[in-house]
């Protein structure tokens, strides 16, 4: 796998962490920002475990940018309006019958967030779960305990390539950067997902009870204890079976996550940003400035909300000033920004209770419970103040109506929802292009550079 071998197999570790200076103290180091592997791979100090912790975090926001941008884009939930590279409208809005190629544009294998950067953060975490073993200087419970952390975030990176290749499959061997495993099909790979995630969770289990006995960022602020990281285990693991249609294995994961019917919708793990020499919230736009590269709020979003739905206040500002970017295939107009972001330092949840309890409602809708469907589903629109629901209770009306609360209450979230909604319910040709004459895309083929590295490794 060539980006893994460009990254990893020159036995760097890229770890970018959140402050300006590598903290270890570690000797015939030439870049004190980036230590061999060699030198954490053997009997490494509980501070070079936690240096190796931190920049995972680090790594595992990542494609949070790319991700945002372009998988929402797909769905249709934003237009990310571009004015200086015209790119991010045309190829990524399919127009002009622009299809996904395996060069395509804002997704190569050295820095696109829907590919390369998910392998990096899986390889930073088998690196972390290295140095863990090898080393005597931690008790076995910490290494249980990194073991568990480490693979949940794996759990979560390997579902982004997968579900941007989608049929296409991908490598989910990859633990030697020079002899990766062959691509496996999708349902396949969730399975293994699957696997990782319970291994996860074991592994947290094993490691006793307390407090993570290393340091976390504030973005796991109130899941830094093995409970904490197991619900958020077992929260990833939900939603990974709702892909996986396994609508039991979805219930059983979220009675031991953090879903709570009474609860903050917002409550979750999160990303966090700060000033320099961290990175700011690559999401938030100053309001209402004169820029015309933003992320704006799709017309069809826009079309299609509830009277007096307070996520609609709450999400979308209607701008002073339209940004207005003209295409090939006409001007496209964004009124509306993201208003989710109160500062540049704002935190981005990768999973929330909201989402949970959305994909308790899916869940029972699929089984044929319409009642806790519903009850579930209800939780939902009453935070948004639109009232209980009243439409038909057969498994068709429900996930119309699960999916259409997923569409605002999860909208433009660092995960691509609704394209991945549509497409796993057949529904892609329903996503609304009348506003920019484009095409909705299934799915990505392989970067070249990953049949390069095929082609290099017979050679």
């Amino acid at each position: 796998m060539k980006n893994i071998r460009n990254y990893f197999a020159s036995a760097l570790i890229a770890a970018a962490v959140f402050s300006s200076c590598n903290p270890l103290q570690l000797d015939e180091i030439q870049d004190p920002n980036n230590p061999s592997v060699g030198s954490v791979s053997n009997n490494a100090t509980p501070q070079q475990i936690q240096f190796l912790i931190t920049g995972l975090e680090s790594r595992h926001r990542g494609y949070v940018t790319n991700i945002s941008q372009a998988w929402n884009t797909f769905g249709r939930e934003i237009w990310y309006l571009n004015a200086s590279d015209p790119r991010f409208q045309t190829d990524w809005l399919g127009q002009n019958g622009r299809v996904p190629d395996r060069a395509y544009f804002g997704f190569g294998t050295t820095g696109g967030g829907s590919w390369a950067t998910p392998y990096q953060a899986i390889k930073q975490a088998d690196v972390l779960i290295t140095a863990a073993a090898n080393t005597d200087l931690i008790p076995e419970t910490s290494k249980s305990a990194v073991r568990g952390f480490a693979k949940t975030i794996q759990g979560y990176q390997f579902m982004i390539p997968a579900n941007f290749v989608y049929g296409n499959g991908i490598r989910v061997d990859v633990k030697d950067p020079l002899n990766p495993g062959e691509f496996v099909p999708y349902a396949q790979a969730l399975d293994a997902i699957k696997v990782i995630l319970d291994e996860g969770d074991a592994d947290l289990v094993a490691a006793g009870t307390g407090e993570f006995p290393f340091k976390l960022t504030r973005g796991f602020a109130g899941f830094n204890t093995y409970t904490g990281l197991r619900q958020v285990n077992r929260a990833i693991t939900a939603r990974l079976n709702a892909y996986r249609k396994d609508w039991q294995g979805v219930l059983t994961a979220l009675d031991a996550s953090f879903m709570n019917l009474e609860g903050n919708l917002i409550v979750g793990p999160s990303h966090p940003y700060g000033a320099a020499p961290d990175i700011f919230n690559p999401l938030y736009y100053l309001p209402n400035a004169a820029v015309n590269t933003i992320i704006v709020v799709h017309p069809s979003v826009l079309k299609d909300t509830t009277a007096g739905d307070f996520r609609v206040k709450n999400k979308f500002l209607k701008r002073n000033t339209p940004v207005t970017v003209t295409t090939d295939a006409g001007a496209l107009v964004g009124t509306h920004q993201d208003a989710r972001w109160p500062s540049n330092t704002t935190s981005i949840p990768f999973i929330r209770n909201e989402e949970l309890i959305l994909l308790k409602a899916e869940a029972h809708a699929q089984l044929d419970q319409s009642s806790s469907a519903v009850a579930a589903i209800n939780i939902i629109r009453n935070a948004a103040g639109i009232g209980n629901y009243t439409g038909g209770t057969d498994k068709d009306a429900l996930i119309n109506e699960i999916l259409y609360q997923r569409r605002y209450s999860l909208w433009a979230e660092p995960w691509g929802h609704r394209w991945i909604d549509a497409r796993r319910y057949g529904k892609l040709g329903e996503i609304d292009t009348s506003f920019d004459s484009g095409t909705i895309f299934t799915e990505f083929p392989h970067p070249q550079a990953e049949l390069s590295w095929d082609e290099y490794k017979g050679n």
